[in-house]
C-alpha cells in the first residue's frame, strides 16, 4: 500500500504540473506563431510583391502604348480589373498573367522575373 500511495504522491507532485507546463508552452508558441504570421513583416513583403507585379504589369503596358481598356478586353475581363492587377490591389489569375506576358511579346517568366 506504501509503494501505491508513493506512485500517487508522486504523479500528484511531479507529473500533473510538467504536463500542465507543456501544455502553457504549447500554447503560448501557438499564439507567438499566430502573432508572426499576422505581423507586419509578412504582410508588408506581400504588399511589395504585389506592388512590384503590379508595376512590371503597368511599365509592360505603356511600353507597348496601350490603355487598360484595350488590355481589358484584349485579355477579356474588365477595365477595373486590370486597374486592381496594376494597383497591387490583387493579382492575375495564371491564364491571365499568360495572356498579358503574351500580348506584351514576353513569356510569363520574363514577366514574374525577379519578383
Amino acid at each position: 500500500m506504501a509503494a501505491g500511495m508513493k506512485l500517487v504522491l508522486f504523479s500528484l507532485i511531479i507529473i500533473i504540473p510538467l504536463s500542465a507546463l507543456f501544455v502553457y508552452l504549447i500554447i503560448l508558441a501557438v499564439r507567438a506563431l499566430r502573432k508572426y504570421i499576422k505581423g507586419s513583416p509578412a504582410r508588408q513583403e506581400a504588399k511589395t510583391v504585389r506592388t512590384t507585379l503590379g508595376e512590371k504589369l503597368r511599365e509592360n503596358r505603356v511600353r507597348c502604348k496601350m490603355s487598360q481598356e484595350f488590355v481589358a478586353e484584349a485579355v477579356g475581363v474588365s477595365r477595373q480589373a486590370v486597374s486592381k492587377w496594376e494597383n497591387g490591389k490583387s493579382d492575375p489569375s495564371t491564364s491571365n498573367l499568360i495572356a498579358l506576358a503574351k500580348l506584351y511579346g514576353l513569356s510569363a517568366e520574363e514577366l514574374l522575373e525577379g519578383l
